[in-house]
């Protein structure tokens, strides 16, 4: 962030300004940048990467200041979480645009980086104060090694999973025999029988076999999350929408049209608030018992939500396109036609209602799921997902792109977006989040019972009595 402002600050950091004076394209090539400055700048970009990579670890390291993890304390607390994150996230869209908008770059860019040092500093400050769990041996190396030593005993023959002298594991783990699932890999934590090498690459823990497992489990629930990334992706078509439409609120104030996104992150806000502080607390008064819904379930409300919001987003576009035919604007995209741009306040309601309840149940599903060994993968697994996501997302637009376009046809995806089919386009998008949602199930109902579900029955079982 301090380069990034730097950027700002100093002229020589960025291309000089092309000339409005002149038609002549000489005048801007002029003003290109050099090959310092974009490494300059891609340099920013990079930092920021890898500083925001690091962020992310803030959520299991929060959590690890829990002191009960088992109960609604750490499904409180992720809510919470995701929450804080909204709420940054408008003041980010409102008060930073503003500020940018309003004083331009150098306060603009100054203002971020400042946050981001009074960040850092209490950080530092308060660090004494943490709960620190000693670093774990690196994960990805656990991995090949139990790959590896499983191909090595591939021919050989499991011995019985109930006796755990045979199975390698650590002096005081609870573990003494792998899991059931998966038991090609627990070739790798057995002893074999005259071998006096117990090297790493030679035989694993049944801890590093369980954790691939663990991972090898999530994946297919993980990818039915990428729809809601893709999904995500289409804030910018909403803002051509907004920028066709009356966004007037009163005659001399206007909404703009970058900041509907807000409505996507109020709606985070009160959806994870609601929820943790309004309908748990409520179902749990009218039932006379607690109530929860499990991890997975709310993932999949959020994967619903997700379809639901491509549909209207359809059914509002197909609206707005019809309209702007009727009062001769097709040639004309940059007209403003006369419909009220709070018909996207929807979506984005729907959008951030998504986001709230798949990302916080994904985020507690890992956490929980997961050895406290690798509450940084859980971490991580869900903005690998969003990346992943938003790559799938640019090959579906330049594939709906290239197909519609063929025989010198108008793109479903013009940037002129009142010849366009951008309605089509989302339903095309919300005919896949209905068979992501049937791909979600078939996941759900192979992943079976889940850490949680076990801890759910125990309660259960000892209210009965």
């Amino acid at each position: 962030m301090s380069l990034l402002w730097l950027t700002a600050m100093i002229p020589q950091a960025r291309p000089a300004p092309c000339s409005h004076t002149s038609s002549s394209s000489e005048t801007c090539k002029s003003g290109a940048a050099t090959a310092p400055q974009l490494a300059l700048l891609i340099s920013c970009f990079a930092l920021i990467s890898i500083g925001g990579g690091g962020v992310f670890c803030s959520l299991p390291f929060g959590a690890d200041q829990l002191n009960n993890k088992k109960e609604r304390v750490l499904e409180s607390f992720i809510s919470w979480y995701i929450a804080s994150q909204a709420i940054s996230v408008v003041f980010s869209l409102t008060g930073i645009v503003y500020i940018q908008d309003r004083f331009g770059w150098k306060l603009g860019f100054g203002v971020p980086a400042a946050l981001m040092l009074l960040s850092t500093v209490l950080f530092f400050l308060l660090s004494h104060r943490y709960v620190k769990h000693k670093p774990h041996k690196s994960l990805l190396t656990s991995f090949a090694q139990v790959i590896v030593v499983a191909f090595k005993n591939r021919n050989l023959p499991l011995p019985p999973t109930h006796d755990g002298i045979l199975y390698h594991h650590h002096k005081d783990s609870t573990l003494v025999a792998p899991t059931h699932k998966l038991r090609f890999l627990n070739k790798a934590c057995m002893i074999k029988e005259n071998s006096s090498s117990n090297g790493a690459w030679s035989v694993c823990t049944i801890e590093q076999v369980e954790e691939l497992k663990a991972i090898i489990k999530v994946i297919p629930l993980w990818s039915s999350g990428f729809m809601l990334s893709i999904s995500s992706s289409q804030s910018s078509f909403v803002l051509l929408q907004a920028k066709t439409m009356n966004r007037h609120i009163t005659s001399r104030f206007q909404i703009p049209a970058g900041s509907f996104a807000v409505f996507i992150m109020i709606s985070v806000f009160i959806a994870a608030g609601v929820y943790d502080r309004v309908i748990i607390p409520l179902a749990s008064k009218l039932r006379g018992k607690p109530v929860r819904i499990s991890a997975k379930n709310r993932m999949g409300i959020g994967l619903f939500f997700c379809f639901l919001d491509m549909v209207v987003s359809a059914l509002v576009e197909n609206m707005r396109r019809r309209k702007a035919i009727r009062e001769g604007f097709i040639d004309n995209p940059e007209a403003v036609l006369d419909m009220s741009a709070m018909w996207l306040i929807p979506h984005n309601v729907l959008n951030g209602m998504a986001e709230a309840f798949n990302a916080i149940g994904q985020s507690e599903f890992y956490y929980s799921e997961f050895p406290r060994s690798m509450s940084s993968i859980a971490a991580a697994l869900y903005s690998l997902g969003s990346a992943i996501g938003n790559l799938i997302a640019s090959l579906i637009f330049s594939i709906v792109d290239n197909i519609t376009s063929k025989g010198g046809k108008e793109s479903w995806v013009s940037d002129n977006i009142n010849k366009a089919h951008y309605d089509k386009y989302y339903w095309v998008l919300a005919i896949m989040g209905a068979l992501n949602l049937v791909y979600y199930l078939v996941c759900n109902w192979a992943y079976g019972a889940t850490i949680e579900d076990a801890g759910n029955n125990r309660v259960h079982q000892e209210e009965e009595k």
